[in-house]
């Protein structure tokens, strides 16, 4: 497939941020700077209809399949040939122990040039948590150490209890009364963070540099075809040690592959290293 890079033009194209959390206020500027769109939101467009993160409504399929659906039915509702949206979610880090993580996903569709552009953005930098709570002094600790009240907080029976959830709480008054109400009626109180947006400046950063990431993926044009979205598609482990020169597992290259022609691109020594120090060489130090 070939295409002219005069025709994949984004300039002054209607674009909605299927979102109801307030992701447009991140999303929006750099997707109109670097893409010219103009962004827009549907208000009535309710994504908690595909799943919530306190589990009064589950999420059905994986974290793609929601995404792509959440952007899909946006952009039909609203006739529109442009779409964002993104789906986040927390629990241990994969690879950095005792840590927590924020996991969000970006897509990007353009039904018009048939283009679907997804992103990944994994960090550290959450204050994704929840602990029982007995009294109003482990209440105001656990406040402090979530960075409450610039991050609200939620307050219910338990972890796994919605009928009494009270969420959004971003006052001591509120947070005071509301586990008092609680305590007397359940004696233990289950308190957690508010992990929507527009409660959570640090998830809320990390959408930012999400769509970041993806506008720089959309930006980014295959050498033969010409069409947004060229990136890297997986990597290839190999580096070879210092010392015995056996391949080892760290990172040899990475592999760019367009989805629309199939050219595909090799990047060696990605990390401008040509070979592994032997501390990392399954050989050397088994």
């Amino acid at each position: 497939m070939s295409a002219d890079t005069k025709q994949i033009s984004f300039k002054d194209r209607r674009l909605i941020i299927a979102t109801k959390h307030g992701k447009e206020s991140v999303i929006a500027p750099i997707v109109e700077k670097y893409l010219g769109a103009i962004c827009f939101v549907d208000e009535n467009f309710d994504t908690d209809l595909l799943g919530t993160f306190t589990g009064e409504i589950e999420r059905k399929h994986d974290v793609i399949s929601t995404v792509r659906e959440k952007c899909l039915k946006a952009m039909e509702l609203n006739h529109c040939e442009l779409g964002i949206a993104s789906e986040g979610s927390f629990g241990p880090h994969p690879m950095v122990f005792f840590s927590s993580a924020d996991e969000e996903f970006l897509i990007f569709i353009d039904k018009k040039n048939n283009l679907e552009i997804i992103v990944r953005e994994l960090s550290t930098e959450t204050n994704f948590s929840g602990k029982s709570i007995k009294n109003v002094d482990e209440l105001l600790q656990f406040a402090n150490s979530v960075h409450f009240p610039s991050h609200a907080m939620i307050l219910r029976k338990s972890p796994d209890e919605n009928d009494s959830i009270f969420k959004g709480i971003n006052d001591i008054s509120t947070l005071k009364d509301t586990f008092n109400k609680l305590s007397a009626e359940f004696h233990e109180v289950y308190a957690e963070t508010d992990m929507r947006a527009m409660y959570n400046p640090s998830r809320m950063k990390v959408i930012e540099n999400a769509a970041k990431k993806l506008v720089e993926k959309i930006n980014s044009l295959c050498p033969e075809c010409k069409m947004p979205g060229f990136g890297i598609t997986s990597s290839k482990k190999g580096l070879p040690c210092s010392s015995c020169h056996r391949p080892t597992r760290s990172v040899l290259s990475y592999i760019s592959v367009c989805k629309h022609c199939d050219f595909s691109d090799e990047n060696k020594f990605p990390h401008d290293i040509m070979v592994e120090d032997p501390m990392y060489c399954d050989h050397c130090n088994p």
